[in-house]
């Protein structure tokens, strides 16, 4: 086993070592006593660790990975996942370096011991930004597929009928659902719902294979007849192997927000049955292949189903053309029963990180724990009924702080505390990690900034 070396770093009363405040200050999913690499404790076995560490990866990404594959082509889009994930796979390499370095258990802290405070100032901003961004995108899925869901329930016509707004539906279930779950200080048990999450990811991606053959290409001009007026044209059912666009700009984002579940790698860790580097190294290399090959298939089936008239939410487009479909009623319910579980998870560490930037030095307050919450809430539920499309939370959330999360930080932070020469392997690769992220998120960033303004 390799055993941390302790450390110390200058930094103010109530900023050192945040996975040992109590309460608000708790890692996220290390439970009372376990909040240490302590061998004598029994931990969590390989499989469940490989097993949480995808449903952290796995989340509302899924649905915009088609539409990435659309503007990049099937071999673009193999090259590029398989490089984001390879990288996601090396920066979190990188984390557990640090982590053994540091002898600290939080990508805050990390950044405490590489820059002091404004280091873990940045990293608990970032990680704020970014849980807004996955709470309004998985919202912004309950506002799309929630009256679809329900209209399949229902027989007859009920369009115009309060209950098949979107918005309003929205609104009931963040106010009924999400913030009652959200107000409470510890949400630990909400950890084991979640993980229906990853099935239902799973059963997505089998329901996509299945539904392949289902539905017709060239797609139906007219949906409300059903299948019997078809266009004429085939020339869109063909795969493009290679595809280059200005929609193209939103494709690494995309992949960038699938694959981040970095600031859950460190507290996994903590809870790991007989903890070490290469055994969650092995972790995650495990979780993340097994997220790609989840990731490509339902990419891949998505997009040789609808070709270039893939939607930026692929269960939009399932909805338009098998409405009364079983099998994706099932998926839409299973997916939206995962988001409803979800949301007020994400809402614990975005609390968190805002209470350690404005309030660790003061003691636990209620109202001002009732009020964070509120807030996160509120702006969650406005983004999500007022953002057109979802791929506008992919695109800006993960060319911004997905890409710092991912790629940025662990290889500006890995240069800052390592004291190897430059020209080692592991600085030479952490630079290489930094220069890329660098580069690809203004990039994209710009890209996608310039489709805004010119359509």
């Amino acid at each position: 086993m390799d055993v941390p070396r302790a450390a110390s770093v200058n930094a103010e009363p109530g900023w050192y070592l945040s996975a040992q405040e109590a309460d608000e200050g708790a890692p996220l999913l290390a439970p009372p006593g376990r909040g240490s690499l302590n061998h004598l404790s029994p931990g969590t076995s390989f499989g469940f660790s490989v097993f949480n560490l995808m449903n952290a990866i796995m989340g509302s990404g899924i649905l915009g990975l088609a539409y990435a594959m659309a503007k990049t082509g099937i071999i673009g889009f193999s090259v590029l996942l398989l490089v984001i994930a390879v990288l996601a796979s090396y920066s979190v390499f990188l984390l557990l370096t640090m982590c053994l370095h540091t002898a600290v258990t939080s990508y805050e802290d990390i950044g405490l011991f590489a820059f002091g405070s404004p280091g873990k100032v940045l990293v608990a901003s970032t990680i704020i930004i970014q849980n807004l961004g996955a709470m309004s995108s998985y919202l912004f899925i309950i506002k799309s597929e929630l009256p679809g869901a329900i209209a399949g329930l229902l027989n007859g016509d009920h369009s115009g009928s309060w209950y098949l707004d979107g918005r309003l539906l929205l609104l009931i279930t963040s106010v009924c659902i999400v913030f009652p779950l959200a107000l409470l200080p510890k949400i630990g048990f909400l950890g084991y719902t979640s993980s229906l999450s990853f099935f239902f990811m799973v059963y997505f991606a089998l329901a996509i294979i299945i539904k392949k053959w289902s539905i017709p290409c060239p797609l139906p001009l007219n949906i409300a007849a059903g299948f019997s007026q078809v266009s004429n044209s085939t020339g869109n059912c063909q795969a493009a192997l290679f595809n280059c666009s200005k929609e193209s700009a939103y494709a690494i984002p995309i992949m960038a927000f699938s694959f981040l579940c970095h600031t859950s790698v460190l507290p996994i860790y903590c809870e790991l049955q007989s903890p070490s580097k290469s055994r969650m190294l092995k972790v995650a290399n495990t979780g993340i292949g097994l997220s790609f090959l989840v990731y490509f298939v339902s990419a891949l089936f998505g997009y040789l189903t609808f070709y270039d008239h893939v939607d930026s939410e692929l269960l939009q487009e399932y909805s338009r053309y098998l409405p009364r479909d079983t099998v994706i009623l099932t998926v839409k319910l299973g997916i939206l029963l995962a988001v409803l579980l979800t949301v007020p998870l994400i809402h614990f560490p975005a609390r968190k990180a805002i209470t350690m930037i404005f309030f660790s030095h003061l003691p636990f307050s209620l109202v001002r724990h009732i009020l964070i919450t509120l807030a996160l809430n509120t702006t969650v539920v406005l983004l999500a009924m007022y953002v057109p499309d979802i791929r506008q939370f992919f695109g800006v959330v993960g060319s911004t702080t997905s890409t710092c999360l991912l790629f940025v930080y662990p290889g500006l932070f890995y240069l800052k505390i390592s004291t190897e020469d430059f020209i080692s392997r592991q600085k030479l690769g952490a630079c290489a990690l930094l220069v890329f992220g660098l580069l690809i998120g203004p990039l994209s960033l710009a890209l996608i900034i310039y489709n805004w303004i010119h359509p």
